[in-house]
């Protein structure tokens, strides 16, 4: 019965619906269909009198989210690597004014990992867009009198290049009542219809859409800042990082034997950083530079290799022998547990900056200092020293404004691969 229930819940909730298969992230959905199928079978127990041992029938039930979880991911990885190859994907028409067209052009051109390839642009108005796709036809900005007189050209540019979704990006010039009506013509011709708000690097739980008077609205929940959820993963971090602590000892003493004996100077080192609100604290990391390092900083400002506010060198003079090991193996990060303990760090977070490049941060950047920096983040397991700036911020922000349990966790199983392979840790 389970064998049966369990894709029955997950159909009905929507678990493999096309749009969903090449979305990440779905442990969380399957320990909330789990849930609802524990419910259904205790039930149905009930119901029949079925008299196995409770916790081996509970047992029994356990493998399946994890189970679909991973194959969920699987297909995921699957269908993101056939669309860097530019295939299982959608040909696109986007239409819109035309720098709102550039935008959207420019931001999904940025990434592979989505279905849509632009194959031409429908602008509003006699403004021509700058994005490297070509121009299959032009609107004009005023709400024509005639429904076709829309729909044509969009039609036309549609059946020429093949194309089996149009995105829309809505303006002053693109009505709520002129978007209806494309949209007549649109599903009438089979194709499918995308509007786009504008919003950027919003996680799809805190969306949702609800109609008012007859008006489509999209609600955005807050980020997750007070609560249940964030006072379990202040626990978790501080109960975590003591047991690391302890079950870590001997790894916490050969390392420091092995900076004492590399070079003169202390095994720690001890560096004023920047944490959430911009309070200043300590940071302890052991050390993998000369004692000097601090001061031969200034001197090496010209061969910064960074594009942005960190200063970092791929062959930096000012590291150990020891140090480089340490780096390459993220193990001198391993202090910093004792950070995460005082409340000052937490396991997962942005990346804590210096006083002097948070003095420097504008306002977008600020928002790294809403919550607490980590031990590891998105920065750490997706490139580290190897991105840019501007793409470490994208994702800093991306984890501020959309944090949740299940985002740490992800972040923590990738931490283990980044440490192994050692990308990016210069």
């Amino acid at each position: 019965m389970a064998a049966v229930a369990w894709p029955l819940v997950r159909a009905a909730r929507g678990r493999y619906a096309e749009r969903l298969l090449g979305e990440g992230g779905t442990l969380r959905p399957a320990l909330r269909d789990w849930l609802i199928l524990v419910g259904m079978l205790a039930v149905v127990r009930a119901a029949t009198g079925e008299d196995s041992p409770f916790l081996l029938a509970l047992a029994a039930l356990l493998p399946a989210a994890p189970t679909s979880a991973a194959v969920h991911t699987l297909v995921h990885w699957h269908l993101v690597a056939r669309r860097r190859d530019g295939r299982a994907v959608r040909r696109t028409l986007v239409i819109g004014e035309a720098k709102a067209v550039d935008g959207l052009v420019g931001h999904l051109a940025r990434r592979t990992e989505h279905e849509f390839i632009v194959v031409g642009v429908c602008p509003v108005g006699e403004e021509n867009p700058q994005s490297l796709a070509p121009v299959a036809a032009r609107l004009g900005r005023r709400t024509p009198p005639r429904m076709t007189a829309d729909s044509a050209p969009v039609l036309d540019a549609a059946r020429r290049l093949g194309v089996d979704t149009v995105l829309v990006v809505p303006g002053p010039h693109l009505s709520g009542t002129r978007l209806r009506r494309l949209s007549w013509t649109l599903h009438g011709e089979g194709c499918r219809l995308v509007v786009v708000p504008g919003l950027t690097e919003v996680s799809g739980r805190r969306l949702n859409v609800f109609s008012v008077a007859g008006i489509t609205m999209l609600n955005v929940t807050p980020p997750l800042r007070r609560g249940l959820a964030a006072a379990l993963k202040s626990v978790t971090d501080r109960l975590g990082a003591a047991l690391l602590i302890v079950l870590l000892a001997p790894v916490f003493a050969a390392v420091a034997l092995a900076v004492r004996l590399d070079s003169p100077g202390p095994v720690l080192h001890r560096q004023t950083r920047v944490g959430r609100g911009g309070a200043p604290f300590t940071m302890l990391k052991f050390r993998t530079m000369v004692a000097d390092a601090e001061r031969l900083r200034q001197q090496l400002a010209a061969r910064n290799e960074q594009d942005g506010r960190m200063f970092k060198i791929r062959r930096d003079p000012r590291i150990t022998r020891a140090g480089r090991l340490l780096r390459r193996c993220s193990l001198d990060e391993l202090p910093q547990l004792f950070n995460v303990v005082r409340g000052d760090m937490s396991l997962v977070g942005p990346r804590p900056p210096l006083p002097d490049e948070a003095a420097r941060y504008d306002e977008v950047e600020l928002r790294r200092l809403d919550v607490r920096p980590g031990l590891t983040g998105v920065w750490q397991v997706s490139g580290r020293s190897d991105l840019s700036w501007d793409e470490t911020i994208a994702l800093d922000l991306g984890y501020v404004d959309n944090w949740s349990p299940s985002v740490d966790l992800g972040v923590l199983m990738r931490t283990v691969r980044a440490v192994v392979t050692g990308t990016g840790a210069y």
